[in-house]
């Protein structure tokens, strides 16, 4: 297959000054581009329906807060931004356009109170022709945004947050009355192919729609120029065009015999680029250029061999992205944006599933730069509306993603739907649901030829989850080029060893077709670690375990064209609770961008120089008990490497070389008290980290001086509390002379899915994971503490019971068991004095709400502290402990 590469608008942003010729004797465009694009980023007010008015910048979202709050749900609604547009009366005689790169969900526009367009969907470009609306005095602009739910708008329901607002740039484009077509649905109306592409020769075509505003016929010139890299004109071709008034005319031009072209690959991503102009040819002025960019490859995809790149075998691994970000919500700045792509190339990756839908144009200028491969998709996710007017904007929406991508090399796949059948309706009425099943077919069918139609040189696909049997029936896995497969066994459901056995299923029945593993991942909390992880734990060693087994499986099937991770970070999710409400955590990188162990790992399997890495990069502050009476805890260690061996020192001292399993060397540590300095060595390449280590006393009386322990009822990982720099570790039965829970068991939830605590949303702090484990029908707590002055907080949240939520779809073996809710009232006693009494913490507190109980008591006699918990009704609970010494 042939490629192509894409127009998008110019990068350079200008301030938009007071007056316009201003801005043009400031402005360092090229004057003989016969165009100017202005940013209209600044000086916009903006309030919510019947909100209060505040002046914000571009880009924005206006819940980048609400979002992350303990309040379900968050505003989807109207929000209205204005701001003045002065324009000098040179302006007049020119087209004057809005160019909107993304406004979220419904959006109109007006001019001086009169509407110009109005948009619908929130991902792709569009743009506003204003020039009769202006008055070249003082004009107010007026956008007026909805990200109401809306059945006939696309997505209707996602594991990801509807932002709203103006969350991309907003320019100001000025053309002279002949200039390529602003009306190719957000494009800029230059198309460009390439026909016939070899190591020895190439072939380019660049179809161009050119437009004439003005009231008489005008006769152009239309120039197309090829550069290499280097900025020298490799090919050229000049045509004539007679324009007549007010019309459209499009003109192919092809550019052959292009000797030795350099190809592009993410080795070596050379870019080309395609200059289009518009000339007079009296005066040989430009009245209007743009600049794409061009990448020589070619590429097919085989259900048996994988993938190929310019006749190469080359497996697709990389990652999807969300274009959220820490407390911006989606209105994320272009640095921030780019450095994403750059994070994937760091890694290793060569792919990218902009997912799931069309993201910012930088982004996919980005991979054309670095040399990541990618597809883009629109938003079909989960379930589809069975109307006229949902169709219509499906399709309008796959038009405008492919017209506006159209000529990055990067691209080589278009997408349509994600897990469409995840929730099926009509459950209760089968021959209903068929009805049902063939709309979702016929909508796909359309998408998919129109696709083909549209752009025969890309591949097609459609993204299932991994329900194999419904999507074989409803016919989707027949439709598409390739068949993509969300795939989470040893997560939402089912174990690691089924994913294999799931790619051989595939390649056995679905034999002629292409397949990529677009999802795979399991929830790492950077928060989070344990030494026995289990599925659902959160913990970051389970991270680890998942993904090294579906990279494996992926790498030794050659029909398996490649896999991407979800998610290149973790991003926000509003309808999740879990131990991070509204993230999903399954990112490489956190929703900051900090590395996880996971992005190590990849690098460890990617990489084609040597690499050796300490992981546990978040993890630099630990705690653990000593080992019987000495003076040190073992606790393990990972190294990610793509060598065959390395060797750890602790503070200088050997402590062996292991070979890697799996990019993965292991040791056992004894950390010390204090700083413990580690350094890991193989021939060529050195790696060193210091991990403070708080070692707590196997038995109080063994000379270790005691300061304070965290300890987690209920539970067998250690959690982080970034904020107030605690460790806290999991809990252990009472041993003499130590500490530890007396009677009782670990709560293990209420439905089928989780055995380890509970997902819920933990209200009034940040710290869900302390209260997500508990110990029920704990009898005593004892602490064999030495004699002094403490500080003692309980912690408490009732797990069972509260608002019943719809659980998430996601969770493909979510079978919740009913909550069974009982009273449960207990008293607390500490060293016999009573503590709290009759307490009933769902009727006192609130279901699901943290409860901390803090008392300060002296110590004497040899006695230690003893907690005892005496039941009323039903059985006590801890969730955790918190003991300091005072003196």
């Amino acid at each position: 297959m042939s490629g192509k590469e894409e127009k998008h608008l110019p990068l350079m942003k200008f301030i938009l000054w007071t007056f316009l010729t201003t801005i043009w004797s400031v402005s360092s465009f090229a004057q003989d581009t016969g165009r100017k694009l202005i940013s209209l980023n600044d000086q916009w007010e903006f309030h919510k329906e019947n909100g209060t008015t505040e002046k914000v910048n571009l880009p924005h979202t206006w819940n980048d807060k609400d979002v992350l709050d303990d309040e379900p749900g968050y505003y989807r609604g109207l929000g209205i931004y204005k701001r003045k547009l002065v324009l000098d009366e040179s302006a007049k005689g020119k087209d004057i356009y809005l160019v909107f790169n993304g406004v979220a969900q419904e959006a109109e526009v007006l001019v001086n109170g009169k509407s110009a367009a109005k948009h619908i969907g929130s991902y792709t470009r569009f743009i506003v022709p204003i020039t009769s609306f202006l008055n070249y005095k003082e004009d107010i602009i007026e956008v007026r945004a909805n990200n109401r739910f809306n059945e006939d708008i696309l997505p209707l329901t996602a594991d990801f947050t509807f932002f709203g607002g103006i969350y991309r740039h907003v320019s100001l484009l000025i053309t002279n009355s002949v200039h390529f077509s602003q009306k190719e649905n957000g494009s800029a109306g230059v198309f460009i192919t390439t026909p016939q592409v070899s190591s020895a020769t190439a072939k380019v075509q660049v179809k161009s729609t050119i437009e004439n505003t003005s009231g008489t016929a005008k006769k152009v010139q239309i120039q197309t120029i090829l550069f290499n890299a280097q900025g020298k004109e490799i090919s050229s071709q000049i045509s004539a065009l007679n324009m007549l008034s007010g019309g459209n005319s499009t003109l192919v031009q092809d550019l052959n015999n292009i000797k030795q072209p350099e190809l592009w690959s993410p080795e070596n991503p050379y870019l080309y680029r395609v200059v289009t102009k518009i000339i007079d040819p009296k005066t040989k002025l430009v009245l209007d250029q743009v600049s794409n960019p061009l990448g020589f490859r070619w590429f097919k995809f085989d259900a048996n061999e994988g993938f190929f790149l310019n006749d190469k075998p080359l497996k697709l691994i990389g990652a999807s992205r969300h274009q959220d970000y820490e407390n911006l919500g989606n209105a994320t700045p272009d640095a921030l944006q780019i450095r994403d792509i750059e994070l994937l190339k760091q890694m290793g990756g060569n792919f990218l599933r902009v997912a799931h839908y069309p993201q910012d144009p930088m982004i996919l200028e980005a991979c054309d730069r670095l040399g990541i491969l990618a597809s883009v998709e629109i938003p079909v996710v989960n379930t589809i509306t069975e109307s006229e007017a949902f169709t219509a904007n499906c399709l309008n929406m796959q038009v405008e993603m492919i017209k506006q991508n159209f000529n990055h090399p990067s691209i080589i796949i278009w997408a349509y739907m994600n897990e469409v059948l995840l929730r099926t309706k009509f459950a209760n009425d089968k021959p209903r649901q068929q009805i049902y099943f063939d709309h979702v077919r016929e909508l796909a069918q359309k998408l998919d030829d129109l696709t083909r139609k549209e752009d025969p040189s890309r591949y097609t696909l459609l993204v299932n989850h991994g329900a194999w049997d419904i999507y074989n029936k409803v016919g989707l896995t027949k439709i598409p080029m390739i068949v993509g497969w969300n795939l989470y066994s040893g997560w939402y459901s089912g174990t690691p060893a089924d994913f294999g056995k799931f790619l051989d299923r595939h390649h056995k029945e679905l034999a002629d077709k292409p397949m990529l593993v677009t999802e795979y991942g399991a929830d790492a909390d950077p928060r989070i670690r344990s030494f026995s992880p289990v599925r659902f734990d959160k913990s970051v060693e389970y991270g680890i375990y998942f993904n090294q087994i579906y990279l494996n499986e992926m790498l030794k099937r050659p029909f398996v064209s490649g896999g991407m991770a979800w998610n290149l970070a973790d991003f926000n999710s509003e309808t999740r609770e879990e131990t991070m409400p509204h993230i999903n955590n399954k990112g490489l990188l956190t929703i900051g961008r900090v590395p996880k162990d996971t992005y190590f790992l990849y690098k460890a399997y990617l990489l084609d120089k040597p690499y050796l890495k300490i992981t546990s990069a978040q993890w630099k502050d630990r705690t653990g008990v000593a080992d019987s009476a000495s003076l040190f805890s073992t606790q393990p260690l990972q190294v990610a490497t793509n060598l065959k061996s390395a060797e750890l020192f602790l503070n200088g001292k050997s402590l062996g070389a292991k070979e890697a399993v799996d990019h993965i060397c292991s040791w056992q540590v004894p950390f010390a008290d204090g700083l413990n300095q580690l350094r890991v060595v193989s021939a060529t390449h050195s790696d060193q980290e210091d991990i403070n280590f708080q070692l707590q006393p196997y038995r109080f009386t063994d000379g270790l001086s005691f300061k304070s322990m965290n300890v987690l009822l209920g539970s067998k990982r250690f959690y982080m509390d970034e904020k107030e720099h605690q460790l806290w570790m999991p809990d252990q039965p009472y041993r003499k002379g130590s500490w530890g829970w007396i009677g009782g068991e670990p709560y293990k939830g209420t439905n089928n899915r989780i055995t380890y605590g509970s997902d819920k949303n933990i209200l009034e702090t940040d710290n869900d994971p302390i209260y997500q484990t508990q110990q029920v029908g704990i009898q005593q707590f004892k602490m064999d503490v030495p004699d002094g002055e403490y500080e003692l907080s309980l912690y408490f949240a009732e797990l069972v019971g509260g608002i019943s939520k719809e659980s998430l779809a996601y969770n493909l073996d979510n079978t919740h068991k009913k909550e069974v809710e009982e009273n449960r009232i207990f008293s607390v006693a500490i060293n016999g004095s009573a503590f709290l009494t009759h307490t009933n913490l769902a009727k006192d507190f609130g279901y699901t709400t943290a409860i901390r109980k803090k008392t300060r008591l002296t110590v004497q006699n040899g006695k230690g502290i003893t907690i005892d918990f005496t039941p009323i009704e039903g059985k006590p609970v801890l969730n955790a402990l918190q003991l300091r010494k005072v003196y």
